[in-house]
Order: structure tokens, then sequence, then C-alpha cells
């Protein structure tokens, strides 16, 4: 069915704003939609795989009410004038009208049915002969030849799926057993304490080592292991107690801001740490950082007091156990050499993803024997923000000239048409070994692409597809759901936190609605609906460039002219005469605001009310990945389905303390499906995976196609390997969204998608 009555007015679906879909499924859910023929309820039903259409609730739809009322010989299509709007109750719906012969209908967002535009060529069973090695271990031949190489140094260019844990592990018990190599002389580093932990079991459950043996090999992080390093040779200087705590890295650079009179409440320090953590691992010092803009200028003064105070205080961060083992190992000739002899064999895993200073470590250990066994795929390096480079791996090679490089090409993680398409994808990279991966298996199910309207409707139709796939047997821990950055999963949480459906999320932030750029929007509109609002005026100093100290003023002044927080701003008299008209010219709008929906107050805030340049002054200050604007956009789209600012409000401090309590609750590592950034699912899989915004702007990001204009590719490319972890993160069945509209802007499938068409 294509229509559905709602009060006294027809719905018809073919001739409805596409971008109204979604509220028109809302009535449907609360119950105000009707069959126009019977009378009774009816929904939209909503689904990835086919066109929206109406349906009984109690889904007997019958034959006379199908019928009634057939599909007219149209697209779906906007009405060439927009159309007026009717609020009812927290909706608001555009009112119907109907389409003379003289008016031609003007083109918009059409509803676009999922396919897969590309040709994946027919599964061919590879003939991949297995191997039994020592105590029963069984490898194919290209695991067997890594895990028995004679090489002195081995890359394993080990793709997605391919068994790269079981051929380190394999490596290591076979050094033992077979080559009869001293546990003690072997070095296998892992990049997560988690995986160190889980190598050393598999050794010691399966390839008969016993666990005095596994012990004595020097099993850890990079981290882990170098700290161990510092600490044999100078116990007290690299003590523990020495070791900076967040608190006190943060209170550091804070202190240096203040020299440079840095508001602490808007100078994003967060992201100057991890810069100067950049730096240090791509070993710049502070005399050698070379600034690229005004923010960095900031940040390297910060770098260079921070490690003035570090050193007054004689203490140490993370990096610094890597960078001063590394100095340690140059300047001392003698212990350099005892650890170059110990270490006969150096195993290495998530090559891809080693940085400056770590290669550095890496080859001065095994400068002797120059044997260090590397496993690794530069298709998989995504974390250029801490330092990593696949170029160390692209030139292992050159600098381990008797290197033998070995691939891992057989996948057996995913589906052949999973495989297939994501090799078509990442064979557009420029700077990678060449190589492709082989399915060992098929399962017909090609990747689909759907195109929701926005991101509100994308959230929509994943959680109606979970929910069909869970009746037909599915469990909730079988589904993934990532995105770009957790902004991106914003309106999955809200609409998975109104389902029944288990979830859990891998939650590094706060709430959406916390970050410094929703929260100073929100302010207007809590204190255009309670003028007391003591938090909300605090933002709005913000907004409005006063000093902090201006809130303690208002409060008292509020008190001596018995006014709200909000007029009180009117007789704030130590500020200047700019900012106190900018004050008048403002207040009137807070009584208009209060009556209007949230989406038409919030642009009327940013155009008159001085939010648009709150936002270009400090909303967008050193952060390339999420600026201020972008979070306005997407507070738009999520204001959108909100008939008054009250609800918008409660919704916000609803889903603020739902994140709240996930975090207190531990809740992140309960079952269900597991929603998280692209980044943490690296190196896990999942039988089912959505993959939210893969459009132009979010995968590739803004910032590297702004790159790549430049004519450096360098994160364009780091781009499309993100998007492949993405899709080789799936098992059997890949849903890949591009929403028509992303933060309220037309918006096309990403680029990447155009490999495999």
């Amino acid at each position: 069915m294509f229509f559905a009555k709602y009060s006294d007015r027809l719905i018809e679906l073919p001739t409805y704003p596409r971008e109204d879909f979604q509220k028109v499924y809302d009535l449907g859910k609360a119950g105000f939609l009707t069959c126009p023929v019977c009378g009774r309820p009816v929904v939209l039903k909503f689904r990835i795989s086919s066109p929206p259409e109406f349906v009984h609730k109690d889904q007997s739809d019958s034959e006379a009410c199908v019928n009634a009322y057939m599909p007219a010989e149209k697209p779906f299509i906007k009405k060439k004038d927009q159309p007026e709007y009717e609020t009812s109750g927290a909706f608001r719906i555009p009112k119907n009208r109907s389409i003379t012969d003289s008016e031609q209908p003007k083109p918009s967002t059409v509803w676009k049915n999922p396919n897969f535009p590309g040709i994946i060529t027919p599964f061919a069973e590879k003939k991949d002969p297995l191997i039994t090695l020592f105590d029963d271990i069984t490898l194919n031949q290209a695991q067997a030849a890594a895990v028995t190489t004679n090489a002195s140094s081995t890359l394993v260019l080990a793709g997605a799926g391919s068994g790269k844990t079981r051929v380190l592990t394999s490596r290591a018990a076979y050094l033992i057993q077979e080559k009869g190599a001293n546990p003690a002389s072997i070095m296998l580093i892992t990049f997560t304490v988690k995986a160190a932990k889980e190598m050393k079991e598999r050794m010691a459950a399966l390839y008969g080592l016993s666990m005095q043996q596994v012990n004595q090999m020097v099993t850890g992080t990079f981290h882990g292991i170098f700290y161990r390093i510092l600490t044999h040779h100078d116990r007290s200087k690299w003590d523990s107690t020495h070791l900076l705590k967040e608190w006190q890295r943060e209170q550091y650079v804070k202190q240096a801001g203040r020299e440079l009179k840095l508001d602490e409440t808007e100078f994003p320090f967060d992201q100057a740490l991890q810069q100067i953590g950049l730096w240090k691992n791509s070993r710049l010092s502070p005399a050698e950082v070379k600034p690229e803009d005004k923010w960095e200028e900031k940040a390297a003064f910060l770098y260079r007091k921070y490690e003035e105070f570090k050193e007054a205080n004689g203490q140490f961060d993370f990096d610094d156990m890597l960078l001063q083992c590394l100095l340690l190992l140059e300047n001392n000739d003698q212990i350099r050499e005892s650890y170059q002899n110990r270490f006969q064999s150096i195993l290495i895993d998530e090559f891809q993803d080693i940085n400056q200073v770590q290669y550095e470590i890496i080859q001065l250990l095994s400068a002797k024997h120059q044997s260090v066994f590397a496993v690794g795929d530069d298709d998989q390096s995504i974390y250029a923000f801490r330092g990593s480079n696949p170029a160390f791996l692209l030139q292992f090679t050159k600098d381990f000239p008797d290197a033998k490089v070995i691939h891992l090409a057989s996948n057996y993680r995913s589906s052949h048409e999973i495989v297939a398409t994501a090799n078509k994808m990442i064979a557009k990279n420029r700077e990678r070994h060449k190589k492709k991966m082989d399915a060992t298996f098929t399962n017909g199910i090609k990747p689909l692409f759907f195109y929701p309207y926005d991101e509100e409707e994308e959230a929509t139709l994943i959680v109606n597809d979970l929910k069909e796939k869970m009746l037909n047997g599915r469990k909730p821990e079988e589904f993934a759901i990532l995105y770009r950055t957790h902004t991106g999963g914003r309106a999955i949480f809200e609409r998975l936190s109104e389902s029944s459906i288990p979830f859990a999320v891998d939650q590094e932030t706060g709430s959406f609605y916390e970050r410094k750029m929703v929260r100073t929007p929100l302010a207007y509109l809590r204190l255009a609906v309670n003028p007391d609002d003591g938090q909300a005026m605090k933002d709005l100093i913000f907004a409005l460039f006063l000093k902090s100290q201006v809130l303690q003023d208002v409060k008292a002044l509020s008190i001596i002219n018995d006014c709200t927080l909000l007029e009180a701003l009117l007789h704030v008299q130590d500020i200047k005469p700019f900012q106190q008209k900018k004050i008048r010219d403002i207040l009137p709008y807070f009584k208009q605001i209060s009556k209007m929906a949230p989406l038409d107050a919030l642009s009327l805030i940013e155009k008159k009310m001085g939010l648009a340049d709150a936002i270009k002054k400090r909303g967008n200050e050193g952060n390339k990945m999420e600026k201020g604007s972008d979070d306005l956009q997407d507070l738009k789209v999520a204001a959108k389905k909100f008939g008054t600012i009250a609800e918008l409000i409660e919704h916000a401090d609803h889903m603020t303390a739902l994140s709240a309590d996930i975090k207190r609750s531990g809740r992140n590592q309960s079952n269900g499906v597991r929603l998280m950034t692209i980044h943490r699912s690296k190196g896990l899989e999942f039988p089912y995976v959505y993959v939210l915004g893969a459009v132009d702007g979010s995968i590739p990001h803004d910032f590297s196609l702004e790159s790549a204009r430049n004519g450096d590719f360098t994160s364009f490319e780091e781009e499309r390997r993100l998007l492949y972890v993405a899709m080789t993160r799936a098992q059997y069945e890949l849903y890949l969204s591009a929403p028509q509209t992303r933060r309220g802007k037309k918006s096309a499938p990403s680029r990447f998608f155009q490999a495999i068409e």
C-alpha cells in the first residue's frame, strides 16, 4: 500500500516529500496512521532491501485495501513548491496538496533501491594443500613457508583473515622446538597486552611448550618491553612513581597555556597532547618542530614547556619509554651490544603500525643477527595520527637486503563476495605492495550498498534490518556497526537506545550532547525555556566571548536586580561597548525562539544570535577531523524530529545520562550489537557488518580530499585503507550506507566505490 490516512488527510507516498519519510514512519509507530479503506492502524514498512510501503500494523493486509489504492505512475518526488507544514504534538509534517496538469514536479531526492553496482568474478576454489608440521600443527603452504623459512629476515604480508597470529606463534614455537633456539633469545612484540597474553597461552596450549619456556621469551608491547630495558639499567630514574598520570600531563600543558593566555575552557589541550605525542613518536624534539599553522605554533610552545616541566620534576610519559630507550641504545655501546648479542630472533606483529622511534629501535637491536620476522599488511595501516607509517613496511627489503617476502593470500574470514569487492577497491592505492586476497568460501551474498535520506533514516533502516534478522535467529553479538568518528554513531546509538535490542558501545568520549560546540547552541535553547539555567549561562558566556568570571557577576546582578540570569546580562558593566550592544541585540530573540521548532530556532541562533561567530573563532580550532560547524549540522539533523525545544532538551539530557550510565556500569563490555569506530574495529571480525556514512566528506574525509587536491595523496590513501579495514571485518554479509544527505547537505557516495563499479 502506498497510501495512509493521518487525521483527515491522505498521505500519498509516491508524491510525498522524500525528506519527511522518517516523520511518517514515526507517525505510524505512534499509532497516528490508519488505512483509508478499513480504518485499521497502519505503519510504514521501512527496510534496507525494498522501497517503503504502508502495511497494516497487525500484518494482515487484505486484497481490498491494497487494490483500492494502487500506487500512481509517479516517482517518489518532491512537489514543485515547498510544502506547507502542520504541527501535531511532536510531529511537524507537510500538508499534501493536489498537482494540476499544468504543474511540472521539480525532481528532488528520490528513494534509491539498494544495489551492488560492481561485477564479481565467479568463485574458484583455491587448491591450497595443507602441511602438517611439528606437534600436528597444520598450515597452508604459504603459512608453512613463513614458519619454516631459513631467511635471515622475513616480511610476511598477512592480509585480513589470513591467520597471522597462527603464523607468529608457530614461528616462535618452531624456532624453539625444531631449531633449538633458546627461548630467552626470542623477542615477540605485539601492539596490545591482550594479544601478547593470548599468544603466550596459545603457544603453551597447542605447541607442546612448557610455561617455563614460554615465559623465558621476551613477550609484550613495544612500551612494555622497552620500559623493562630502561628500568633494568636505572631503576630509580624509571620507577613507575615518576610516570606522569593523565591529569598531570593536562596540568603541565595548561600551565604552559597560561603563559600564552589560552583559556582553559576554550583551547583543545587534549589535541595538543596528541600532537605532542605525534612529534615525539616521529623523533622530533621541540627545537626541530616546524609548525604549519598558528595552532601548531601554540602546540609547539606547549611541547617545549611540557618537556621542561617534566624534566625539572624528574618525570616521564609513555612516549619517553620508547624515545629514551632508543637514546640509551644509541649512546651506550656496551648496553647496545649486549642486547644485540642476546636477541637472535625478533618477531613483530602488526608491523604496518610501527612508528619512527620503534623502527629505529628494531634496526639497532637486530643489527648483528639481522633476524627480524615482521608480520603486517600495508593495506591496513590506519594510525598515521599516532605516527604510524606504512613506509617502514614498504622499505623493509631495502633496510634488510637479504629479507624474504612471503604473502599470505588466503582469507579464511570473509566470503568471496566481500574479499573480491575489497580487493578491487584497495587496488587503486599507489603506495602498496601489489597483491590480492583469495577467499576460501562463497555464500553468494554480495555486499549491499543502500542509500538512506540522512543519518536519522540510516539508523532507522539498520535497526529495522537488525530486528528482521534477529527474528530469523541471528544473535545481537553477531552484528557490528562501524562509523568514521564518534559523532558518526550518534543516530544509531539513539535509535538502539529506543529499541529493545541489546547493544555495546566502545566509547572513548562522552555523549554527543556534551561536546562543546553542541552544548553551546543548546545553551541558547535552554535559556529560551529557562532563563535561570546556570550551566547554560556559562556556555552562553563562552559563545559571547566574555570572560568566565562574568558568570559570577551575572549571578550577583540577578539577585540585586531581582531578575533572571538572562536579563542580568543587560546589567553587566565591566565589558566592552560592542559586547553590551551584542547582548542588547540578541536578548529579544530568546522569547521568539522559545516558541519555534528546534530546527528553525537553531538556524536563527546561528545567523542572528552570534553562534556562527563562536563556531568560526572557537569551534574549529585545532581539530582537522571534527569541527564545531560539523557539530552544529549534526545537531540540526537530530533536531528535525522534535516539535518543541523542550522535547529536544529532554532528549539531549536523556542521551547524556544514558551515555554516562553505560560508561559507569561497564556496559561497553557487555554482549550485544557492537557500535564502534572503524579504528577500534581493527583486528576484530563479525558475521554481519554495517558501515555508516560511506560518502565523500566522511570516507574519504574532507581534509584528505583537500590534501589530494594539493597533490598530497598520503592521507587520501589512508582513508581508502580505512574503508578496506571496515569492509574486511565482515565474515558473511556487508552493508555499506551512503546517505543522500549528510549534515543537512546533499552528499555523494564515496568515490572509493568507483573502483568497484
